[in-house]
């Protein structure tokens, strides 16, 4: 436990320092939220929305961007940037368990994604009324599993690349297929149907932050699928994964 610790002061200092990273995770979503709402015609209630307002509706897809960033992009960066420079290989001749290193690592993005969730809520709300989630219980638990499915897919990366050039040719095309199926580059309004419905079964399920957010409660079958693939990645990831 003390090795943890240390592990996990380390790796929070680390993260702590390279600061355009950390405000990148953390604030963009409200960054993109707040240029959003600063235009009036997307603060009017719109049909197409339900009587929403496009703010409104399109504030749970950006929970998407830090999710994809850190589950899909630093995490296994960073895990295959250890292992490339023999961090894993010269920890396991410690009395540390390089397994820490894995949990400080996993400690630490769950931190950032929490920080983020919380400033794009606490503004949304504050700023442009975005009201908060409508079930708040069927919000944290759609929020906790996309975010297991994203880290576990994040980690399966990791697992499977061997130098940090290779876990960017797979992170990054994952990361825009994330991002993409999520609706933030394109609302999901506007997407064809087939993409949409792709995208309510995709990690990190984003149909259920916006069933949870702004409308019924998240279906079933939308979580139980993000628990699926959370558990299959994390099982793939564990069963797969070298220190070397």
């Amino acid at each position: 436990m003390h090795a943890f610790r240390q592990i996990l002061r380390i790796e929070a200092r680390l993260y702590l320092r390279d600061l355009p990273t950390l405000l990148t995770i953390v604030g963009l979503p409200t960054m993109i939220l707040v240029v959003l709402g600063l235009i009036p015609s997307l603060r009017e209630p719109d049909p197409n929305f339900d009587g929403q307002n496009f703010v409104n509706y399109f504030a749970p897809s950006l929970l998407v961007v830090t999710l994809a960033m850190v589950g899909v992009n630093t995490l296994p960066m960073a895990l295959a940037t250890y292992r490339e420079r023999g961090v894993l290989r010269r920890l396991a001749t410690t009395p540390a368990h390089p397994a820490a290193l894995l949990a400080a690592q996993m400690v630490v993005a769950l931190a950032a994604i929490l920080a983020s969730a919380l400033l794009l809520i606490i503004v949304g709300r504050l700023a442009f009324g975005v009201p908060l989630p409508r079930h708040p219980l069927g919000f944290i638990l759609a929020f906790v599993l996309g975010t297991a499915a994203l880290l576990a897919l994040g980690l399966l990366v990791a697992a499977v690349a061997r130098t940090t050039k290779a876990a960017q040719a797979m992170a990054v095309p994952l990361f825009l297929l994330t991002m993409f199926f999520g609706g933030v580059y394109l609302p999901r309004f506007l997407l064809p149907d087939v993409v949409a419905r792709i995208g309510d079964y995709t990690p990190p399920g984003v149909q259920a932050l916006l069933d949870a957010w702004t409308g019924p409660s998240p279906q079933p079958l939308h979580l139980a699928i993000m628990a699926v693939i959370a558990v299959a990645a994390g099982a793939g990831a564990a069963k797969l994964f070298r220190w070397e």
